[in-house]
């Protein structure tokens, strides 16, 4: 059931949500929108005593904010919050093989997801020619106008997304070498930017930069790329690409990280639990354990 119904405009909400009319509709499905700057829905909602679950996905900052004004009213919530996913790739995996794969579980939708690769380890060994398969799979993709079939990748959403990720692309220009990319298209198109040379620390690496952009990183052992892979407050998903499936299962154990895949990254489905450990949320989505998180577990005694 669901707790919000409304479909006039938000003018006609009166700036207060006691004005709708709170699940006397029986509907399953209704939904809301208004622009924040002048009435934070988000807010009325979260902090409501009508509702007693709230589900997002957003930011880290916001889902704060979410658990804050849902505290008044001990709220249940899922929160599947931001990721900084690490992809760690072992010495034994063939840099050609992966190339594609790796492409596209950093820059699905651009980049712009949730789950998506954030930062790439690569061992030593094999550094330069992941870089060099990665490239020039990239070189192939092609960026533009959504309505024309030939693109397969669009523009960054917004303007201040686009404005954070050329900062933190310029920063790592001054850091790293630009293997790709690196400049901005017109209006809010950004190609697909990959620069080697970076580390832990670095803006593009620490932060999610949730647009085309991914730092490749090397690394001389597995359990200095586990270590810096964890080395961050979020754990929404990671991968391991090795040519060893069990190998990669091992260390798979070791990501502090809600899903983790073995040369893939990305895959969700329907069946298996989706959601985050430390500051990317809790709670899951999907599964029959997603479906427990909309019931209320009660015993009883006789």
């Amino acid at each position: 059931r669901s707790f919000v119904t409304t479909t006039k405009p938000k003018s006609s909400l009166n700036h207060n949500l006691k004005s709708v009319p709170w699940a006397l509709t029986g509907d399953m499905l209704n939904v809301v929108t208004g622009d924040d700057g002048t009435i934070n829905l988000g807010k009325l909602m979260s902090e409501h005593p009508k509702i007693s679950k709230i589900v997002f996905t957003g930011s880290t900052p916001t889902g704060r904010r979410v658990m804050q004004s849902s505290a008044e009213t001990m709220k249940r919530l899922t929160l599947e919050l931001g990721g900084n996913d690490a992809a760690i790739v072992l010495p034994d995996a063939d840099p050609r093989l992966i190339a594609e794969g790796l492409f596209w579980g950093a820059f699905m939708n651009n980049g712009q997801t949730c789950a998506a690769i954030k930062r790439l380890y690569v061992h030593e060994a094999i550094h330069d020619a992941v870089c060099d398969a990665l490239v020039a799979y990239a070189k192939t993709v092609t960026v533009g106008d959504g309505m024309d079939e030939g693109s397969a990748l669009g523009p960054v959403q917004n303007r201040m997304q686009f404005d954070k990720l050329s900062a933190l692309i310029e920063d790592a220009k001054d850091r790293g070498c630009v293997l790709l990319g690196g400049v901005p298209g017109e209006g809010l198109f950004y190609p697909p930017t990959i620069i080697a040379g970076l580390k832990n620390g670095d803006a593009l690496v620490n932060e999610e930069q949730f647009g085309p952009a991914l730092p490749i990183i090397s690394y001389k052992n597995v359990d200095e790329a586990i270590a810096a892979a964890n080395d961050s407050p979020n754990g929404l998903g990671g991968s391991i690409w090795t040519a060893n499936i069990e190998q990669g299962r091992k260390l798979a154990a070791r990501l502090e990280c809600g899903s983790v895949w073995i040369n893939k990254h990305g895959a969700i489905q329907p069946n298996v639990p989706f959601g985050g450990h430390k500051q990317s949320g809790f709670g899951v989505e999907f599964g029959e354990e997603g479906l427990a998180e909309y019931t209320e577990l009660q015993a009883v005694f006789s």
